[in-house]
């Protein structure tokens, strides 16, 4: 492990070098690369010179158990049993940082969300999870772009689509795929018996250009009126856009932007993420260990989380945490279920890690 972090560190102060070279800094793109690489690094670089800072320490404290002060050597225990203790703490964080990381983690995202099983009550529970990772995006001071929302006439969506960017989106969101489970008294019931409706949820990487080669030969894009709930014509120009990738068969449409040239622009985006997240899934079915070691499998399918309004109850069933705090998730405090998965996940590749020593 030591031999890995002190490369880790040579690398971070070549990078730090090189930065400050004046051919480097004409390289507008080569300079981005380092600076991106360099604030990958930044982390691990502080908390390793901590831990030489506190191992150099304790060997320095060693030496003063010698004096024939016994005053000093009282203080030098003192301060030599508090130091140990925190050694093993920064080493075990330490390993935590040197795991493989996710090269989608600081990747923005696409999101979209169906509502499923349930009809009307589904499409509500959509808008519902719509709200949620709204509220939970602010609190990250992230920013939403609606890309496209089909909604529905009782309420909420039957399909929404929005793209989240900021900083690590993808990390915190990535575990979110899946078929999300409500369990309630629907507005529209009056016997008052508790339904259960499903909503599913999709989560891609935003693509880059260079990352999906999209040929515009493959191409079709009609253009048609945009329509409200109900089919309720809501403009009379034909600025809604469908986009059909003929090769895989993928259809995306967009008609919330208010000109045909940004909706184009939203649906190509779709796409590409689309095309983005079949490859993704294509390298992880052949490589096969990393998708064992995550948490899901991310299939659409996939049940992961039940929201329970009775018992005020949310359980994430991939790892089986439950809290009893569904009125706060609702509002976008995801951060207890967030944090539970990222420690299980980080437990799971720790466990698959040959021994660094």
């Amino acid at each position: 492990m030591f031999d890995r972090l002190d490369a880790i560190v040579e690398r971070y102060d070549k990078i730090n070098s090189l930065l400050s070279d004046p051919k480097i800094a004409s390289d507008i793109k080569k300079m981005t690369e380092l600076s991106k690489e360099l604030s990958s690094l930044d982390k691990v670089v502080e908390r390793y010179r901590e831990y030489k800072s506190i191992a150099n320490q304790i060997d320095d404290l060693k030496i003063m158990l010698e004096d024939d002060e016994q005053e000093i050597v009282e203080l030098a225990e003192l301060e030599l049993e508090e130091l140990k203790l925190k050694l093993p703490e920064i080493e075990e964080e330490l390993r935590v940082l040197l795991l493989p990381k996710d090269p989608h983690d600081e990747k923005n995202v696409i999101m979209e969300i169906r509502g499923a099983a349930g009809g009307d009550e589904a499409n509500i529970f959509a808008g519902d999870l719509y709200r949620m990772y709204c509220k939970f995006a602010e609190t990250k001071a992230w920013k939403i772009e609606l890309l496209n929302a089909l909604e529905s006439e009782m309420g909420g969506f039957t399909q929404i689509e929005f793209m989240i960017s900021g900083e690590g989106v993808y990390s915190h969101l990535k575990y979110e795929s899946g078929a999300h489970r409500v369990q309630r008294v629907p507005q529209t019931e009056t016997q008052g018996r508790i339904h259960t409706s499903t909503a599913v949820v999709l989560v891609m990487p935003e693509a880059e250009e260079i990352e999906v080669d999209l040929n515009m030969d493959d191409v079709r894009i009609d253009t048609f009126c945009s329509s409200g709930p109900g089919g309720q014509s809501v403009n009379t120009t034909k600025s809604a856009i469908r986009v059909t990738h003929i090769p895989s068969g993928l259809v995306v449409q967009c008609q919330d932007a208010k000109s045909q040239h940004e909706n184009k622009a939203n649906a190509l985006k779709v796409l590409r993420a689309r095309l983005y997240d079949l490859i993704i899934q294509e390298k992880e079915e052949k490589e096969g260990a990393e998708r064992r070691s995550k948490i899901g499998t991310g299939e659409r399918s996939e049940k992961i989380r039940t929201y329970n309004y009775p018992q005020n109850r949310v359980t994430d069933h991939r790892i089986g945490f439950t809290i009893q705090q569904l009125d706060r998730i609702m509002e976008g405090k995801l951060d207890p279920i967030i944090d539970a998965l990222i420690d299980e996940e980080q437990k799971r590749q720790l466990a698959e890690e040959p021994n660094f020593e």
